[in-house]
């Protein structure tokens, strides 16, 4: 049985993201996205480094662009994919915006993930990863996976069947899921299929992981309330 699909009206979402990738002026400044096509062509011409900057403009449908300030934040996700660099709802042939219903769970999340590459990469112990946070919205109806039996798509490690899923979804017209987060019991993350799909998010707070070897054991928030805060194994 299919799941059912439900409105999410969360005020407020959460994503963190790599502090190293600067606004794409397209996205930011040019207030048509049916012109994006011609101009990227153009500058491109002159430019050769500016298509690998936008990204692939062909995998989002020109009706489901975004622009304006902090478009880039939500374009990137779709506009910049690649099969080496896969998630739970995409394979990398296709993109997905990701983000959490709190601060706290987007924060597990992305901590999980810097673990795993800090361990592949036999990172030395030190603060690493400056992150910034994204505080968004979303208003719409997505697919639900909060209830019933949905192990087989929230698997610790195998992401095929989510990935097949969201194909699947994508294919029925539908415009995201959302569901309860693997690296934080209690949390919800929501997996937006289109760009407007979700508000565009403004920046929230910045950080700093610490791995100590072996795990991220400490975050270092900076600005509002800025501190040390020790992340519980």
């Amino acid at each position: 049985m299919k799941p059912p699909v439900s409105r999410v009206d969360w005020p407020q979402t959460h994503r963190l993201i790599n502090s190293a990738f600067p606004p794409i002026d397209l996205f930011e400044d040019i207030a048509d996205p049916a012109d994006w096509d011609v101009l990227a062509g153009a500058e491109a011409k002159t430019n050769p480094r500016l298509a690998e900057t936008i990204g692939n403009l062909d995998l989002v449908p020109v009706a489901r662009r975004v622009s304006g300030e902090g478009a880039s934040y939500v374009m990137a996700c779709f506009t910049h994919v690649s099969t080496d660099r896969p998630g739970r709802f995409h394979d990398g042939t296709f993109g997905a915006y990701y983000a959490a219903r709190s601060f706290e769970t987007a924060l597990f999340e992305t901590v999980h993930h810097r673990q795993v590459f800090c361990a592949a990469t036999d990172e030395a112990p030190g603060w690493i990863a400056d992150m910034r946070e994204l505080v968004g919205s979303v208003d719409a109806a997505l697919v639900d996976l909060r209830g019933g039996d949905h192990l087989h798509l929230l698997h610790e490690t195998d992401y095929a069947p989510p990935q097949a899923f969201a194909r699947q979804r994508i294919g029925d017209g539908h415009d995201g899921v959302v569901y309860p987060s693997v690296r934080h019991p209690g949390g919800e993350c929501l997996a937006a299929f289109y760009p407007d799909v979700v508000g565009i998010p403004v920046q929230g707070r910045h950080l700093s992981y610490h791995w100590n070897g072996v795990r991220i054991d400490r975050i270092r928030i900076h600005g509002e309330k800025p501190g040390i805060y020790a992340i519980d194994p």
